[in-house]
């Protein structure tokens, strides 16, 4: 397969006369079909993003609110409405969502809450809770828990019946997957591994990867930008050079990339690369599992069964390797190890 590399072109640009054309347009329709659209929907479904909104439309409680991943853009009108309501807004980093706030013109009070502090702040917010506050949680980007904070409040909130209400939006390895072209129907999300020298971790990501490579499923994973080239070389080396993989970097931001290519390709490609933002890598799961070697543990198995049932070695051997993918050499060789040169053999 030939690498590919695409990129996305800069937004195409209204001119001032055909804006206001536009938007005339567009404002007699809406006017006439509003008040037809605003039937199929409850009042607190409403998509209002006035400022002017009560905070009495929201039931108090503790809401997971998605935020753009990249293009400010991509925030619902429901995520604004609820940040806009909300008493509180827990932040991962307040400086980094200020942006988005700023943005938008919302005012309500920012409060970190990171990997850091999470445990410290717990009983804090599950105080204002019971007592009927409406918390709204963000990350920095993407979907709040999603290898992000989150879970371990969620998972208080939901022991102590706290409602928990999650307002969906952007997240980096839906929208990789969406536009991958690989397999959309089954698929494993890996998330950060380790990207530490220690020997621990080390082992803990080469496990991780070759439980990866035995999946059918279409494998994803978030890769640091300075983790990319240690990635593709054990990627290669346990999943295989043939293998798909897609690289999407810098996803709804002007220079998105979707490349394409096999790992062989990648590592080749990406050699003397040093890429920049938040990467989601995703490689094709497994299609030849007809081919796959059973295991040493499986082999010894088999050939103990047949050699207890009266079988000698030899005979135990030609049975085992016919009825697995198995090579005879390599199971007789395991037979020697086990067992011997047993008589009849």
């Amino acid at each position: 397969m030939a690498a590919q590399s695409f990129k996305t072109l800069s937004p195409f640009l209204l001119s001032p006369i055909r804006s206001k054309k536009l938007c005339s347009f567009v404002s007699s329709k809406v006017s006439v079909r509003l008040s037809h659209a605003t039937s199929n929907f409850s009042s607190d479904e409403l998509p209002c993003t006035s400022s002017s909104t009560s905070k009495s439309e929201l039931k108090p409680g503790l809401y997971l609110v998605s935020t753009p991943i990249g293009n400010l853009e991509d925030i619902t009108l429901r995520a604004l409405r609820v940040l806009k309501s909300a008493d509180v807004i827990l932040s991962e980093d307040t400086r980094h969502s200020s942006k988005l706030l700023h943005h938008y013109n919302i005012k309500t009070p920012l409060v970190s809450y990171h990997k850091f502090n999470e445990r410290e702040r717990e009983a804090s917010i599950l105080k204002r809770l019971h007592e009927g506050e409406i918390v709204a949680l963000i990350s920095d980007a993407g979907t709040p828990g999603i290898s992000d904070p989150g879970t371990q409040l969620v998972k208080a909130c939901a022991s102590e019946n706290i409602v928990v209400t999650p307002i969906p939006g952007p997240s980096a390895l839906v929208t990789a997957l969406s536009a991958s072209g690989l397999p959309t129907n089954e698929f494993t999300f890996g998330t950060f591994l380790h990207w530490v020298s220690a020997k621990t971790y080390y082992s803990l990501r080469r496990e991780r990867l070759q439980t990866s490579s035995k999946e059918a499923a279409t494998q994803i994973f978030y890769v640091p930008p300075h983790g990319i080239h240690e990635f593709l070389k054990e990627a290669s080396t346990i999943f295989g050079d043939s293998r798909s993989c897609v690289i999407a970097r810098e996803i709804t931001k002007i220079h998105e990339e979707f490349w394409r290519g096999t790992l062989e390709e990648a590592n080749k490609h990406f050699a003397g690369l040093q890429p920049k933002g938040e990467i989601t890598l995703l490689i094709e799961g497994k299609t030849d599992f007809d081919e796959d070697t059973p295991s040493e543990a499986h082999l010894e198995q088999e050939l103990t069964k047949l050699i207890s049932g009266g079988h000698c070695l030899s005979s135990a051997v030609k049975l085992v390797s016919e009825a697995t993918s198995a090579k005879k050499k390599d199971v007789y060789a395991l037979a020697l190890r086990l067992f011997g040169n047993r008589s009849g053999s």
